[in-house]
């Protein structure tokens, strides 16, 4: 292949990629005023599942209760972010929520919803040992929100063998 033929598929590649993430990020962004939709949720779900395996209940009734708190307290964390972080944020869900963005960002093709633990962490270690800044940067942002929102929850601390704060 040319040199020119190979940067004008670059160029052309890059330009439907950005046009078509503009565009999932207006037709389902990852936030709305501060709080998660539900593209965002469900990839939050995700995370949840894939970096807290270990630290979740069970039991799947109790892992779900557990997870819907995780998504509550994500919730309290992006309304406490600047409005750029929050538009950066959005925009991040809103491109891993879509199914090109997803296969893309992390090599997953399965859905958010049904792809299994194995898989999630799977794709998950190829975004953190990714030769591309902005797959580690990505991955980062999620585990740190994702591991930050599940153990600032007291009821958690008792995993880590964490007794809690001490009175002063």
């Amino acid at each position: 292949m040319q040199r020119r033929t190979l940067l004008t598929l670059g160029i052309a590649s890059a330009a439907v990629l950005a046009v078509a993430g503009g565009t999932a990020a207006l037709l389902r962004p990852g936030l709305h005023t501060g709080v998660l939709t539900d593209a965002g949720r469900e990839v939050f779900s995700a995370m949840g599942r894939g970096i807290l395996d270990k630290s979740l209940p069970d039991q799947e009734g109790p892992r779900q209760i557990a997870l819907q708190g995780l998504l509550a307290r994500i919730d309290v964390l992006a309304q406490g972010l600047a409005p750029h972080a929050q538009t950066e944020l959005s925009q991040l869900l809103s491109l891993l929520a879509s199914a090109p963005g997803r296969l893309v960002m992390t090599g997953l093709a399965t859905p958010w919803a049904t792809a299994s633990v194995a898989d999630i962490q799977q794709a998950l270690q190829g975004m953190r040992v990714s030769g591309l800044a902005i797959r580690q940067q990505a991955y980062a942002a999620l585990h740190d929100i994702t591991a930050g929102a599940y153990f600032s929850d007291s009821a958690t601390w008792a995993l880590l063998g964490y007794p809690g704060p001490l009175n002063v």
